[in-house]
């Protein structure tokens, strides 16, 4: 009895670390298309955001991202970011997760997909829950990158 309530008790832990990493991660979109800087809070202290050329380190670094003028240009005409469920690989107190999505604006014609994105994602379960130690985010154009990005191979 006491090894099938310890695999319970383990499963239990397994679904709601899942499901704390699923409610982070989907977080961002509504808080970045707010222009909220809490959108850096999904992050550790000295987590890493790479997204095209643009290397943040540190939740500083993705405030001053969500309040850039380049950010601004996106959200303030309307934008939704929108990401795909993700794959997620728990072990232990690490984890990773593996999702795509979209960047839908607006224009005079209405929304359209401006962007769509592969992304690999770091955490790690720290005192303040699960946080995204580093996450690198790169456009779905085919490449080797993105494919590595979605698979971590090398294929």
């Amino acid at each position: 009895m006491d090894d099938a309530l310890a695999r319970l008790e383990q499963r239990l832990q397994r679904v709601e670390d899942e499901l704390a990493i699923l409610r982070l991660l989907t977080s961002y979109g509504p808080l970045a298309d707010a222009g909220s800087t809490d959108a850096a809070e999904i992050w550790s202290q000295d987590g890493e955001y790479d997204v095209d050329g643009w290397h943040m380190r540190g939740r500083d670094e993705v405030r001053a991202m969500i309040r850039s003028e380049a950010h601004h240009r996106i959200i303030d005409s309307g934008s939704a970011h929108f990401f795909g469920p993700p794959s997620i690989t728990l072990d232990g107190d690490e984890a990773v997760a593996v999702c795509e999505s979209i960047l839908v604006r607006h224009n005079d014609d209405g929304p359209y997909i401006w962007r769509a994105g592969a992304h690999r994602i770091r955490l790690r379960r720290t005192s303040e829950g699960w946080r995204v130690t580093h996450r690198i985010s790169r456009p779905l154009d085919g490449s080797a990158v993105t494919r590595q990005i979605l698979t971590g191979r090398n294929d």
